[in-house]
């Protein structure tokens, strides 16, 4: 019923592309598996976010112990999800992985404890839910402003980006590092594992 993850171009996040069963009646699928996940992901909260056009939400992350991971699916419209590394002495530091996720394809994002992650609504109204492998602590929530140059990100053009007041106020990934606010890789692997069969391309993704 369910399709196996397939590994992105950065440690620690897949996609899901699920398979879809459609008749008369309407559709059914299983967007979430946990035996599927291509590593360990408690559930400790859902989120549902409501967006219109243009919205822009994130770069966010959190420290790492414990961190947060996401299983990441938008229900109702489109959005332009982006994973983005912000763990120092990776590989990738600095990279990004963008995915659509609509309510067409169904398909869901996984990212580990330690990447950044953010989302741009391309339809009038976009619907997102999310799980979470930890509750909300507000303490030890940061975030990259999504628009720093150095992180390359390639934003639907033609649509005013629209920030909350907290995004618009966040750190460069620069300034993000030199405050010491963003988690290393050696602790996330060491906290959650190197995700079985997934390697580091070379690059820029």
């Amino acid at each position: 019923m369910i399709r196996p993850m397939d590994p992105l171009d950065l440690v620690g996040a897949s996609l899901l592309t699920p398979r879809i069963h459609g008749d008369h009646r309407g559709a059914f699928l299983e967007w979430f598996r946990k035996d599927e996940l291509d590593h360990p992901m408690e559930v400790a909260q859902a989120n549902c976010s409501i967006s219109a056009r243009g919205t822009l939400r994130g770069v966010h992350f959190s420290d790492v112990p414990p961190g947060q991971a996401k299983y990441v699916t938008c229900v109702s419209g489109s959005i332009l999800d982006v994973v983005v590394d912000v763990r120092t002495g990776s590989p990738t530091f600095g990279r990004s992985v963008a995915v659509e996720l609509d309510d067409r394809n169904r398909r869901a994002l996984h990212l580990a404890e330690g990447l950044g992650h953010a989302f741009f609504a391309l339809s009038e109204s976009a619907t997102v839910i999310y799980l979470c492998s930890t509750p909300y602590a507000p303490r030890r929530e940061h975030g990259v402003h999504p628009l720093d140059p150095a992180l390359g990100i390639d934003w639907p053009a033609g649509i005013e980006p629209i920030l909350s007041e907290k995004d618009a106020a966040a750190p460069t990934l620069a300034e993000a590092a030199e405050q010491g606010l963003l988690p290393s890789y050696a602790d996330c692997l060491a906290h959650y594992g190197s995700p079985a069969g997934q390697q580091v391309r070379p690059g820029r993704v």
